[in-house]
């Protein structure tokens, strides 16, 4: 299974408390693939350096940069199907591009792509995707 996660979603699912903990330990045993696009990671980096030390922020991006199961990913069209926050265009091209099965955000503005028929992508918040039985 190949997935874009957001950034709110992969900052929740870091804390070793988190209840969301169970995804960030099925990505690093390498239970699914995350797909990232240049603009995905900057994105994250920008926002792990905000809110977490440095020594971690560095870590976190070393390992989504080496892990065997991250798709790198570029984009070729930007499809521009969010219109109430642009910026959440990045995820949605990544996982056009990436093929990916899922974006896996808790964010309401993915609602839209409910209405699109194409191209199709299906979101699923933190908790639906922790009972998916591939996750």
């Amino acid at each position: 299974m190949r997935v874009v996660i957001d950034t709110n979603c992969f900052l929740a699912i870091i804390p070793k408390i988190s209840p969301y903990r169970r995804v960030f330990d099925s990505y690093r045993s390498q239970q699914f693939e995350l797909a990232v696009s240049n603009e995905i990671t900057e994105e994250y980096a920008e926002i792990f350096e905000k809110r977490m030390t440095r020594f971690i922020a560095d870590n976190l991006l070393e390992l989504v940069d080496k892990q065997p199961n991250t798709a790198k990913t570029e984009i070729c069209y930007r499809w521009g199907l969010i219109t109430a926050d642009y910026d959440d265009n990045k995820f949605v091209d990544c996982a056009v591009s990436a093929g990916a099965d899922y974006i896996v955000t808790n964010d309401r503005h993915f609602d839209v792509l409910q209405t699109k028929k194409f191209p199709s992508v299906q979101c699923l918040t933190l908790t639906e995707f922790i009972a998916c039985p591939d996750a």
